[in-house]
């Protein structure tokens, strides 16, 4: 009997420190995502107040999650001016921006216009905890709209041929393009164009109903806004390059910037071109009016990403 207990002892102590010796296999799942299978990456993606913005915020979560990174989702935040702090103190992570707009909101005297002149000087301006992955080819201009019989009346093709005719409109747009250096200061200053009044409008269906009902004469809409085609809107010329090139390009925090948050979303980039991005706006403004959840994971399969 004594030998009997005696071996049970010694394998159940020989169980004992196997166990100890060995890591429990969850565990290493859900630590840095090395050899488990698991993921710990996370993100917290925003969106600006428009629908652009929260379209491809959602191309970008959706990529990411089937890369198995969660994801967070703090979308509609409102202009850059409301959701850059965020950006800053870390409450979000990553945004889909627009170069132009971005490197004139951080430099409001960059001189640069044109595409790859804007990236790079947009990368020397940027706060040390952020950082712009590769940009789209695709391409979402602020620009001034007005109806196709304002523009027949004034013989309107840019907006020089606007200057004569700026004391007599109204013009409408966020709140915030009367103090961009491309807004209406921008305006004055390159064109000499200052208008008899301005009127604070939400993007998107508010501003094109205000420019259809005559509430204002001259807006600032998006260039890929599908309310432009399916209104027979003109949009018009800026021949001295107020508005500098806007590219979509994500804004990340260099900390989730991790190989697969870049790979994942330059591969995006990569597909996104102002073709494909009028093409989304076009499907998200059908008189269905689908979700984005839907727009975004039917474009997904079809590029592959």
């Amino acid at each position: 009997m004594k030998r009997v207990l005696a071996g049970v002892a010694t394998a159940v102590a020989a169980l004992t420190l196997a166990a100890c010796g060995s890591s429990d296999p969850l565990a290493e799942d859900s630590g840095d995502g090395g050899g488990g299978g698991g993921s710990a990456e996370s993100i917290a993606i925003g969106s600006a107040d428009f629908p652009e913005s929260q379209l491809l915020a959602e191309i970008y979560a959706q990529a990411l999650e089937g890369k198995d990174v969660q994801v967070s989702r703090e979308f509609n935040l409102g202009s850059r001016e409301k959701y850059f702090d965020g950006l800053k103190d870390g409450s979000i992570d990553l945004i889909p921006e627009y170069t132009g707009v971005l490197l004139q909101f951080l430099n409001k005297e960059a001189p640069e216009v044109e595409s790859e002149e804007v990236y790079e000087a947009l990368q020397g301006v940027l706060p040390d905890n952020l950082t712009v992955l590769d940009k789209a080819d695709a391409e979402d201009k602020d620009a001034v709209v007005v109806t196709q019989e304002t523009a027949q009346r004034w013989n309107l093709k840019s907006i020089e041929d606007l200057v004569p005719h700026c004391g007599e409109a109204i013009f409408g747009g966020p709140t915030e393009i009367q103090q961009r250096p491309d807004g209406l200061p921008g305006l004055k200053e390159t064109y000499g164009c200052t208008f008899k009044s301005f009127k604070a409008l939400q993007p998107g269906a508010i501003t094109t109903k205000a420019l259809l009902d005559g509430t204002v004469q001259a807006a600032d809409i998006f260039t890929t806004d599908a309310a432009i085609e399916a209104n027979d809107l003109v949009v018009l010329e800026d021949p001295k390059n107020n508005f500098a090139a806007q590219n979509v390009v994500p804004l990340v925090a260099k900390d989730k910037a991790s190989d697969t948050v870049k790979e994942t979303l330059n591969a995006i980039s990569a597909k996104l071109d102002t073709e494909a991005l009028l093409d989304l706006n076009a499907r998200l403004n059908a008189p269905d009016k689908p979700d984005y959840a839907d727009v975004a994971e039917e474009w997904l399969a079809e590029i592959g990403v």
